[in-house]
C-alpha cells in the first residue's frame, strides 16, 4: 500500500516517517482491500494553551470511498497510535458494510418507507480563510461523486461527518445527506424551478 507522509509546519524525521508507515500499514494490512492508498499529515500546534498539540490526520482512499480520521495527543507518536487504532476500527466498519451491502440496502429502503430517513427541499484542496467577524475558518473544494443514497449513507458514516455532499446518479443534481439530532438521517434535495414565461 502506498503511504504518503507529510508535515505541516513541522519536519517529519526519518524515524517518525518509519513509525507512521509501520503503524498505519499494520492497521490496514489485515483487511486486504485493494486498491488502497493513504495520506498522513502530521502537524504541531504552536499555541501553548492547546493541551494536545500533536495532530495526526489520516486519509485512506479505497474503492470509491474515503476514510478519514484526525487525532490529537500530547506527543506525535501517541497521536499516530490513536489515529492508527481508529483507522482500523473504521476499516472494519467499512468492510462489514460492503460485505453486508444487500442487508444494508434493505434497511435503507425500510428507513425511507417508515420515515427514519427524511427527504427535504477528499485530498481536496483546503484554503485557510479568516474573516473579520471570525466566523469563516476555512473553505474546501470537494469533488462531487455520483452515489446512491445507500452509498452516501456508508460514506457519511465512514467520514464521521454531520453532512455529506454528492450527486444523484439519476438526475445529476447535488444532494446533501445530514445526520439529525435523533441519530436518523435527512437528505436535502434541490428544488429546480423552470424559468418559463
Amino acid at each position: 500500500m502506498d503511504i504518503t507522509v507529510t508535515g505541516r509546519k513541522m519536519t517529519v524525521s526519518p524515524a517518525l516517517h518509519s513509525y507512521v508507515e509501520e503503524k498505519i500499514g499494520n492497521s490496514v494490512k489485515v483487511f486486504n482491500i485493494t486498491p488502497m492508498s493513504a495520506e498522513v499529515v502530521l502537524r504541531k500546534e504552536k499555541n501553548p494553551a492547546i493541551p494536545k498539540p500533536a495532530i495526526a490526520e489520516v486519509t485512506l482512499f479505497t474503492k470509491g470511498h474515503i476514510i478519514r480520521t484526525e487525532e490529537a495527543e500530547e506527543d506525535m507518536y501517541a497521536a499516530i497510535d490513536v489515529a492508527a487504532a481508529k483507522v482500523e476500527r473504521q476499516l472494519r466498519k467499512y468492510k462489514t458494510r460492503v460485505l453486508d451491502k444487500r442487508q444494508h440496502s434493505k434497511k435503507l429502503q425500510e428507513a425511507l418507507q417508515d420515515g427514519t430517513i427524511v427527504s427535504s427541499t477528499g485530498e481536496e484542496p483546503v484554503s485557510e480563510l479568516v474573516e473579520d467577524d471570525g466566523r469563516v475558518l476555512r473553505t474546501k473544494e470537494i469533488d462531487l461523486v455520483a452515489l446512491t443514497e445507500q452509498e452516501a449513507l456508508i460514506q457519511i458514516d465512514l467520514l464521521g461527518h454531520d453532512f455529506f455532499m454528492y450527486t444523484n446518479p439519476v438526475d445529476g443534481l447535488v444532494n446533501v445527506m445530514y445526520r439529525r439530532k435523533d441519530g436518523s438521517y435527512g437528505i436535502l434535495l434541490p428544488r429546480v424551478e423552470s424559468l418559463e414565461g
